[in-house]
């Protein structure tokens, strides 16, 4: 018995698509705290009394919190609450899922000016919340000078640190190195303007005409496939 009552407490409200939730006919107690369709309080009634008022805005009575003495119940359309709240978790699944992951290759004696095309292409991906993959790949004796790699892509993470942080610091991987950008947060957004270099870090870069090299990264829905640098 002491055990039994601090549990359910937890759960006093629970989410809108339980689906335990019990409905009109369903609920089975005397009496019900009820809160009608605009959110009014209307307090202690007996049920048959709620079930009368929701048949006649036409809509449901939902126990929204069983564990209440008496249960609060309320009206509403209930097929249109839990369409809603299925969709919300619908978007959040989404948005998680599909942050999409750029990449951009580059060889460690790239030229400056392949160097501003592919940085503009980072920083636009980056405007529009996509990570970036920043590959450095070597070939030959170049791996013998992976410091050129990694130099390379300091500069990167610090020609972009107004958008971005390293969310994966720079790792041999194979014959490359790789380094992660991910987008900052709302919060970059909004401190945009207070930044003194801020103009001068949002010019970017004239991109040449021809096709760009960037790509989606493995794993995301891009079907290109990544196009060597040979500078």
């Amino acid at each position: 018995m002491g055990t039994g009552t601090p549990r359910p407490r937890h759960q006093e409200v629970p989410s809108i698509d339980e689906q335990q939730r019990r409905l009109n006919a369903d609920i089975k107690v005397p009496r019900v705290r009820l809160v009608d369709a605009d959110g009014t309080q209307v307090g202690i009634v007996p049920l048959a009394q709620a079930l009368r008022r929701a048949r006649e805005l036409e809509l449901d009575l939902v126990e929204v919190a069983p564990q209440a003495d008496p249960p609060v119940c309320r009206i509403m359309d209930w097929g249109k609450a839990k369409y809603e709240e299925e969709q919300k978790q619908k978007q959040a699944r989404k948005r998680q899922s599909q942050i999409s992951v750029k990449e951009i290759k580059m060889r460690p004696k790239i030229s400056d000016n392949d160097y501003n095309t592919k940085s503009g292409h980072v920083r636009r991906f980056l405007k529009d919340g996509a990570k970036v993959r920043a590959s450095i790949m070597f070939r030959g004796r170049e791996m013998t000078h992976t410091e050129l790699g990694m130099k390379l892509l300091d500069r990167l993470a610090d020609d972009m640190s107004h958008l971005a942080s390293v969310e994966a610091a720079p790792k041999v991987d194979g014959r490359n190195m790789v380094m992660v950008l991910a987008p900052h947060k709302v919060k970059a957004k909004t401190d945009e303007p207070a930044t003194s270099d801020q103009p001068a870090a949002a010019d970017e870069p004239a991109t040449s005409s021809e096709p760009e090299d960037a790509t989606t990264a493995p794993g995301s829905t891009s079907s290109e496939a990544p196009v060597d640098e040979d500078a």
